[in-house]
């Protein structure tokens, strides 16, 4: 007689835990090195896909200024 569904779930979690060993990388530490953009004069950071569209709107609410003083 086997084991319930529990013990199934288990032993495959235990299985997958010695095969992962490499471990979960934290999705925050990549966020934070996939942003390349950074305004000249706040300094604030945008990531590297950032579209012009949202720069754009960036210098406009917060500086009133354009995109190439704000991004040279």
């Amino acid at each position: 007689m086997g084991g319930g569904n529990g013990a199934k779930a288990a032993q495959k979690r235990e299985r997958n835990a010695k095969d992962a060993k490499g471990g979960a990388k934290s999705q925050l530490k990549v966020n934070e090195a996939a942003k390349s953009i950074q305004c000249k004069i706040c300094f604030q950071t945008f990531l590297s896909t950032t579209r012009e569209k949202g720069l754009k709107e960036h210098c406009e609410n917060k500086h009133n200024k354009t995109v190439a003083e704000c991004f040279p």
